[in-house]
């Protein structure tokens, strides 16, 4: 039995890995589910197994890149323990992993799209804004009553960030100016 769950959760993994190759190559839009099949030399029937259409697959696909930049993003943090500089940290590893083409394709570019804004913005205040929440509380400087409200004008700004970088021609460059920016936009809104 535990060769079965084994072998299935590989196809997954398989199905998952293959699709994120074609959704950075290609965007959502212009990858078919046939595409995806003939990639991963699997039977529809493995596919849909696992995921009932393009929609649950690309969900799967987005799932697992959250899940790498948060695990980027908890190493940028680890040992830091002054909540201001480990904002600062995670915020500066938000803005570098727009490097990796999988993010700017997959979680900037075509997410908003799939999921729609409203969705998309949930996913995203669900996975980012109670550490941001957090680590405001924490620093202390902001009133309590506006952590909520200061934790979401800050969120929304890296991610317009973000989405500025996704589309960026000279990425590089543009992406050092981000980082020099969401700096002093941190040490502005949290000056003593």
């Amino acid at each position: 039995m535990n060769k079965k769950i084994d072998r299935g959760q590989a196809t997954r993994e398989h199905l998952v890995a293959v699709a994120t190759g074609l959704f950075t190559e290609q965007g959502y839009d212009a990858t078919s589910i046939e595409a995806v099949l003939r990639a991963a030399d699997v039977s529809r029937g493995a596919l849909y197994h696992h995921f009932p259409g393009k929609d649950a697959l690309f969900a799967a696909v987005l799932d697992a890149v959250y899940e790498r930049v948060e695990a980027e993003g908890a190493r940028a943090v680890e040992g830091v323990t002054e909540p201001v500089a480990a904002l600062r940290a995670a915020c500066l590893a938000w803005i570098r992993s727009t490097a990796d083409p999988v993010v700017r394709q997959v979680m900037l570019i075509d997410a908003p799209a799939v999921l729609g804004w409203q969705r998309w913005r949930e996913l995203d205040e669900r996975r980012a804004l109670g550490k941001i929440k957090a680590a405001l509380r924490r620093d202390g400087r902001i009133p309590a009553a506006r952590v909520d409200l200061f934790a979401h004008v800050l969120l929304a700004g890296m991610n317009e960030v973000a989405m500025v970088l996704a589309r960026a021609e000279d990425h590089p460059g543009a992406a050092a100016e981000a980082e020099a920016a969401a700096v002093d936009l941190l040490d502005r809104l949290l000056r003593t």
